[in-house]
């Protein structure tokens, strides 16, 4: 267990005058939550029961929050399916959704709760934030009723968004945010047609919101960054950590750094699914983050963050991440370059086989350099220095640049690019940059046991360079410069259920469900397939496309849910 401190449609909700009573620095609180989950069933329960199963993960909140307002908390951020889990159809997910309105409605559902219909999940949220003087972010479920008259309206005549909701310390609900990018697995949920770039001002500063798998693409998360100023991200989460490179708290540090701006993450606690890893992340670094493979219990974490931190002397400067590496020329040695796979990408690596050295490899536009010296190289390690220049097609589709250091699984370098948990080997000098067509870059750097380096050692130069500055020797097991060139994403298809098979029981143990969809003329099919017999293996999902002119069919995706 590792819990470390460190030294389109917008929808715009206003409710404070920044110059009565702004607050120069706020407390911020995240928890990660152990979710009570329902029983696995494709018969929805009724709302009854829902709401018990939904009071007893309330009840943990309840606690927790009540002890973050005590610690002096202004706004506390609970994870995404943090109330009810993420074992649905769409069906049953059906009893534990309300209606959420427009928060342009004025509404405190702790004082009118009966002013929208069954709402005792809002009420009782909002009555947490009133009672305890705290801004309370917490993600539920919502439903709107449509008709025949909408082209895109389900068969049920209803949508069902993931929604986070944000209710202030009087019990307002002041935002509401319907999640735009739904990772493949959720077949309960509808895409929204629009994104809403969600925003609202506070005593201590300016918040967007967004959620999960929205990180990964322009639109909401860089947006509402980029155009509209907001200071901190508020960011429900039920990630599961996938390494080498999509392990929650340094992809989502790296995220807060690259742009900068204050990140609260806030993940699910299920060590099975692998899901850990939440924290609070600052432009200049990380303030705490909370990392247990080996407890079933949440966790509660606290710090002081400045409200305005682009108004402040110390705001890190922007970085031209290109800027060195295509000032010098690629370095020339002798090596052979091998392919290899990280997340079903197929990367270009090249071995280090010295203690010492420098090193380019390159693929398509992307070339990475690295310069580094070893304390001493182990004969029982490899390491790597990978690039990646391509449309990732997995679980969506994004496209990268990615360069990255690693330590192989085994010196088999066709281990290179899989899980590896502990180091030995240790860096006392290091140097990576990559000639990026982008913007969007995030710094990481995870050392043996899984433990983020702290920001001392290591510094981001203005030139693009990911660099040692203590002399320190560090136990690497990645480092990465992860680029996002978002003009180059394929446009994003406009998809509705049209509603899933029942779940099928195969001979191994495990489930089937088929969901599927239209996406711009054609259809597609995704099966999702979950192990009962062995908890510790994901689910997976395997897609297909079927174009309506040729009814062929083309796998689209193949992977562990995140």
């Amino acid at each position: 267990m590792i819990t470390s401190h460190f030294p389109k449609c917008v929808v715009i909700f206003t409710f404070f005058v920044l110059s009565v009573g702004a607050l120069d620095t706020f407390t911020a609180a995240v928890y990660e939550h152990a979710v009570i989950l329902p029983n696995r069933t494709e018969t929805p329960v009724s709302k009854e029961e829902a709401l018990l199963l939904m009071n007893k993960n309330i009840d943990v909140l309840e606690k927790v929050v009540k002890l973050a307002a005590k610690q002096g908390a202004h706004i506390i951020v609970t994870p995404e399916d943090g109330i009810y889990g993420w074992i649905f159809t769409r069906e049953s997910i059906y009893p534990y959704l309300e209606d959420i309105p427009d928060p342009k409605v004025n509404w405190i559902p702790c004082r009118d709760p009966k002013r929208f219909g069954y709402s005792p999940v809002q009420e009782r949220l909002s009555c947490l934030a009133r009672d305890n003087s705290i801004y309370v972010v917490a993600n539920i479920g919502d439903k709107k009723p449509c008709n025949a008259s909408d082209p895109q309206c389900p068969p049920d005549g209803r949508y069902q968004y993931n929604t986070d909701v944000v209710f202030d310390s009087g019990g307002k609900l002041v935002a509401r945010y319907h999640k735009y990018n739904l990772f493949a697995p959720e077949i309960q949920f509808d895409f929204p047609k629009d994104s809403e770039l969600v925003t609202f001002d506070t005593p201590f500063g300016k918040f967007g919101i967004f959620t999960c798998f929205d990180i990964f693409s322009r639109d909401p998360a860089v947006v509402v960054v980029d155009e509209f100023q907001v200071d901190s991200i508020l960011y429900p989460t039920a990630w599961y950590n996938t390494l080498p490179l999509l392990s929650a708290v340094p992809f989502h540090s790296a995220w807060a750094r690259a742009m900068r701006v204050n990140l609260l993450a806030a993940n699910t606690h299920n060590t099975s699914m692998h899901m850990t890893g939440s924290g609070i992340y600052a432009p200049e670094g990380v303030k705490v983050y909370h990392y247990d493979m080996e407890t079933e219990s949440g966790q509660l974490m606290l710090a002081e963050l400045k409200s305005r931190p682009h108004r402040e002397p110390d705001y890190p400067a922007a970085v031209d991440w290109s800027a060195y590496a295509r000032s010098i020329k690629p370095f020339s040695s002798e090596q052979s370059d091998f392919p290899g796979m990280i997340y079903f990408d197929q990367f270009t690596f090249t071995e280090l086989k010295r203690d010492t050295g420098n090193h380019t490899v390159c693929q398509e536009d992307l070339c990475c350099h690295l310069t580094y010296k070893m304390s001493e190289k182990r004969i029982d390690e490899a390491y790597a220095l990978g690039a990646f220049d391509g449309l990732h097609t997995v679980e969506g589709q994004y496209y990268l640049q990615v360069c990255t250091l690693l330590k192989c699984q085994t010196t088999d370098l066709r281990t290179c690019g899989e899980p590896v948990g502990s180091s030995f080997t240790k860096f006392e000098e290091f140097s990576l940059s990559g000639t990026f067509g982008t913007s969007y870059v995030f710094p990481q750097i995870v050392l043996s046991g899984t433990q983020l380096a702290p920001e001392k050692h290591y510094e981001v130069s203005r030139d693009g360079r990911l660099r040692s500055r203590s002399g320190v020797p560090l136990p690497v097991l990645v480092m990465a410069l992860y680029g996002r060139v978002f003009e180059k994403d394929p446009p994003r298809l406009e998809m509705r259920p049209l509603g899933g098979d029942s779940d099928d029981v195969d001979h191994e143990g495990g489930t089937s469900m088929k969901e599927g969809f239209i996406e711009d003329g054609e259809r597609a099919e995704y099966t999702h397939m979950c192990s009962l017999s062995h908890p510790l293996i994901p689910c997976i999902t395997l897609g297909f496309r079927e174009k309506d002119d040729h009814h062929q069919m083309q796998a689209i995706g193949l992977g562990p849910i995140l």
